[in-house]
């Protein structure tokens, strides 16, 4: 018997699959079948990666002359893990590392700061820079207002050319060059990765026109190109000007590269206008329209100065609307907000105007995902409530920071209070790897989505074929790639008699965050007349509420106790899910889809300041929130 064995373990051992199978009295396996491991040759994302692209250092002057300290090498210490002093003598750490990061610091000015703040000749030597050092030296509040007017200096042009470094100066070039090497020292692969980066801060007399520009490469092609600034004659405020750098950058180095804008609720109705504001209002023509659709995937939707996916006089039946809009003024305050500018500034009205725009040119420029960031300026991305270190290092943890005037215009009446800071936000990318190439390939892919702090994790798929028995596989994945296309995509055109499209999402709460209380697909497309329209769906939620008459959920309750401060997961669910279809879809009409997932309440940072410090706060400030994940859209464009 045991030749025997032995004699059918050598057959096996020879012989294919096939063979083997029959030989052991088995069914062979079909060869073309889905293979029995469902883990098993798999193209697509499978995992969600959580970071950071948008940081500043003490190398940004408007951080390092606030008082920042920290350099690249402490933020990627502390975003990898480690504990780390802060600006201010205080120990701090993160809960749970970051996967991938980003340092962003200032390309206008850069190594200009640390000059300053030595009094160093060629600064001296200007009156500008000479009372700036002084004003640096003294810190706190005085160093917090020269910083202020250095950046409404930067803002309205008028910034001494002693002070606006530009490339071409041996500070400048220095500068990069630590950068790009800080980013290349602590990048390791698959486990935390780092790029190399830069913020392109064009102000348009004060109005906030920012982008982030992300490498894909290393220091090889990086390091063949300094920074585009915003100052001519080597730089350019218009948009249009980076797009050219961009373009040059990869037929110079064969690289690849990207833009990211951010804060258009502080451009005043540039960031999403109907027209090009630098020439002279004209129309928008076919060029920039393609132009901007190839550089600019992504929007920073979320962060430190205020969240921008809605506001409540844009979307007025939408009761989540009103969420930390800073809407008040441009960046500098040199100019007051209106109403009539509010649909050039937030990314839903944005998303509307790409189709209106699309329909006239043929192209949509706003055809954008959803990320979102922190723009912290302390070198320091600490996105949860009970662990935040603020916008600038004036503002880390102390008792008056809440209620401090971080700026204000007497003349226009305009301010605002540290409690207007948010927590916001992270970047979570579907991606196939934790590497540059492969985050990098996502966020391309618009395969990104933003939340305001949790790691909620969100998959939506769209297409013609999904039904409510998926939603019963936990290979979710599987069947939203099989049968649709994910987020950041166009829907594929359907078939005949296809029907309306349908949206397959699933949304998890952050292990160590709140449950969810719902999700919703929020729809924009234009009506058969051209006018932009949008609608708030309900389509997953928890407790077994049931909609009112008016069609709105009920609130899911609130668990908070604002005398710990905390909250209980007893309302809620881990996890929410459907297969939604578009109950009034019109094929004849352009349309776009994307999902928001909303968490019960939690305390908000004022409120562990509140007990912390044993502060009595006036009722303005609030003290609870409800974080929340957007995703990138999902568009329909009719045949």
């Amino acid at each position: 018997m045991d030749t025997i064995k032995r004699s059918l373990l050598c057959l096996a051992i020879a012989l294919p699959t096939a063979s083997y199978a029959a030989a052991a009295g088995q069914q062979a396996p079909d060869s073309n079948a889905r293979p029995y491991s469902p883990y098993a040759d798999i193209a697509y994302p499978t995992d969600v990666y959580f970071g950071d692209t948008h940081v500043h250092t003490a190398l940004s002057g408007d951080a390092g002359g606030a008082g920042t300290t920290l350099m690249p090498d402490d933020a990627y210490r502390f975003a990898r893990g480690e504990q780390v002093t802060s600006n201010t003598g205080l120990p701090v750490k993160l809960e749970r590392p970051y996967d991938f990061y980003m340092i962003t610091d200032h390309s206008d000015a850069m190594g200009m700061i640390t000059d300053l703040i030595a009094g160093a000749p060629n600064i001296m030597a200007d009156p500008t820079g000479r009372e700036m050092h002084e004003a640096f030296r003294q810190g706190g509040k005085v160093a917090m207002q020269a910083t202020q007017r250095l950046i409404s200096q930067f803002a309205q042009g008028t910034l001494s050319p002693a002070l606006n470094y530009q490339p071409g100066n041996p500070a400048y070039a220095r500068v990069w060059g630590e950068l790009i090497q800080a980013a290349e020292d602590f990048n390791n692969p698959h486990h935390f990765t780092t790029f190399i980066a830069y913020e392109w801060t064009s102000l348009v007399k004060g109005n906030n026109l920012h982008r982030n520009v992300i490498f894909r490469d290393g220091p090889e092609r990086a390091s063949q190109v300094v920074p585009y600034t915003t100052t001519p004659p080597q730089g350019s405020p218009n948009p249009r000007d980076l797009w050219a750098w961009l373009q040059a950058y990869e037929d110079k180095t064969g690289g690849q590269i990207t833009a990211i804008p951010h804060n258009g609720n502080l451009s005043n109705g540039m960031m999403f206008a109907l027209q090009d504001d630098f020439a002279d209002g004209a129309p928008y023509d076919k060029a920039y329209a393609e132009t901007r659709q190839k550089w600019e995937r992504l929007y920073e939707v979320t962060q430190l100065k205020g969240d921008g996916e809605a506001h409540p006089l844009l979307s007025n039946e939408d009761e989540f609307a009103d969420y930390d809009n800073w809407d008040w003024g441009n960046l500098d305050l040199t100019q007051a907000k209106t109403p009539a500018m509010l649909p050039g500034e937030y990314a839903r009205s944005g998303l509307l105007r790409g189709l209106e725009l699309q329909a006239k040119l043929g192209i949509n420029p706003f055809k954008f995902g959803m990320i979102g960031a922190t723009d912290n300026h302390v070198g320091l991305s600490t996105v949860d409530d009970d662990n935040f270190f603020g916008k600038f290092p004036l503002y880390e943890p102390n008792p008056g920071r809440a209620l401090h005037e971080a700026r204000g215009n007497e003349k226009l009446g305009l301010g605002y209070k540290g409690w207007r800071y948010s927590s916001s936000g992270l970047t979570a990318l579907w991606s196939t790897d934790n590497t540059r190439g492969a985050l990098f390939d996502a966020m391309e892919r618009r395969e990104a989505y933003a939340t305001t702090g949790p790691r909620i994790r969100v998959r939506f798929f769209g297409g013609w074929q999904y039904e409510q028995d998926d939603l019963q596989h936990r290979d979710l994945a599987r069947i939203g790639y099989g049968k649709g296309v994910p987020m950041g995509s166009d829907l594929a055109a359907p078939a005949p008699g296809a029907g309306a499209p349908r949206f397959l999402v699933y949304a998890q709460r952050d292990p160590m965050g709140a449950n969810l209380d719902r999700v919703q697909v929020i729809k924009g497309w234009l009506d058969a007349r051209g006018k932009p329209r949008e609608k708030v769906y309900d389509v997953a939620w928890s407790d077994g509420r049931k909609p009112g008459a008016n069609g709105k959920l009920p609130a899911v309750g609130d668990t908070v106790d604002l005398a710990i401060p905390s909250w209980t997961n007893t309302i809620g669910a881990a996890e929410l899910g459907s297969v939604w279809t578009d109950p009034e879809f019109d094929p004849t009409l352009r349309a776009f889809y994307y999902a928001r997932v909303i968490e019960i309440p939690t305390p908000r940072w004022t409120a562990y300041d509140r007990v912390k410090f044993k502060l009595d706060l006036p009722a303005e400030v609030p003290l609870k929130t409800q974080e929340r994940a957007y995703t990138s859209p999902i568009w329909y464009n009719p045949r």
